[in-house]
């Protein structure tokens, strides 16, 4: 198994990076990275420790951001190759729309204004939710997808529990199967623990690509593959991993393997991966099986755990427990 590359190697190469400036530059540029200031006698001791001491109690997704800043003005082969190790380049492109959790007819979309990339839903957007708000470094957290939900529902808007406990049972809504309804259940177990809100939020059934006809419309399969991603998240960064889960229709017709859709389904996943998403897929079968949620449980905690991301003490929580 590949090691995995700890925090403190990216701290060491930042430091190493913005120890190269002279000592009397260092304190400004801590300050322009968000780093605490102080004074330049304590950077002519050691620029290397300097930082390093400011550095010291950030976590893996301040970090980046902070080799992200520092990179923006300068040049630093060591520190660039490092924040590549963590897979730290996300996927190009600005957030723009997030369609998703639908759950009825297909939505109908229009483009209003290609220059811009503003969309509208003319037809069934009132069984698919859309949210349209700029995301920070942070990527999309449950707490601010809560927050979004009682902006849009006036009933919740003082009773932040109610709206959570709605928003999650209208995604719910929206899976097609009881392994999709387990992997949903025990990731949201983490919501309800101390830190909950700031978790990154599990979206379900997100579109991904738009082809304006149904499969019913059309004589054969259309140019546009895997219009909905099963389940999605928005990580630091502009981190975007996506997790699939497989029931045989992915796979075969009628009870037989069919080539032609496992093809597609890989030749999607390439497509993904090039444009910097992270893909995982689940066997439908294997959330069937007694101690699936646990399984899934460990999946998140080494997926986060990887991403620096930290955890409520008890991943696996209530779902886990009733398996």
């Amino acid at each position: 198994m590949a090691s995995v590359v700890k925090p403190e190697t990216l701290r060491s190469a930042i430091a190493s990076a913005v120890a190269v400036l002279k000592s009397y530059d260092v304190p400004a540029e801590c300050v322009r990275l968000g780093l605490e200031a102080g004074d330049e006698d304590e950077a002519f001791g050691s620029k290397y420790r300097y930082v390093m001491k400011r550095l010291r109690l950030l976590d893996l997704p301040r970090l980046t951001e902070v080799a992200r800043k520092f990179l923006d003005e300068y040049d630093s082969d060591d520190l660039e190759q490092t924040l590549a190790s963590f897979g730290a380049h996300g996927v190009d492109g600005e957030f723009k729309n997030l369609i998703f959790a639908a759950n009825g007819p297909k939505p109908q979309i229009v483009l209003l204004d290609a220059v811009s990339n503003q969309l509208r839903i003319v037809q069934n957007a009132e069984y698919c939710l859309t949210y349209t708000r700029p995301l920070g470094s942070a990527g999309l957290t449950w707490g601010e997808l809560v927050d979004w939900w009682q902006s849009t529902n006036a009933e919740f808007s003082g009773d932040r529990a109610a709206a959570a406990q709605s928003l999650q049972s209208r995604l719910q809504e929206s899976l097609a199967s009881p392994p999709e309804r387990l992997l949903f259940e025990t990731y949201c177990a983490l919501y309800s623990y101390v830190g909950g809100l700031e978790m990154p939020a599990l979206i379900p059934q997100v579109y991904l690509h738009y082809d304006p006809y149904t499969a019913a419309q059309r004589s054969g399969p259309g140019p546009l593959e895997r219009q909905r991603m099963d389940f999605l998240m928005l990580l630091p960064q502009r981190e975007r991993v996506v997790i699939e889960v497989d029931g045989s229709h992915h796979y075969s017709v009628d009870g037989k393997a069919n080539p032609r859709l496992y093809s597609e389904m890989v030749s999607e996943d390439r497509r993904l991966k090039l444009a910097g998403y992270e893909v995982y897929r689940f066997g439908g079968h294997e959330l069937t099986e007694r101690g699936a949620a646990h399984v899934v449980a460990g999946f998140f905690r080494q997926l986060l755990d990887r991403k620096g991301i930290a955890l409520p003490a008890n991943l696996t929580g209530r779902a886990a427990d009733s398996s």
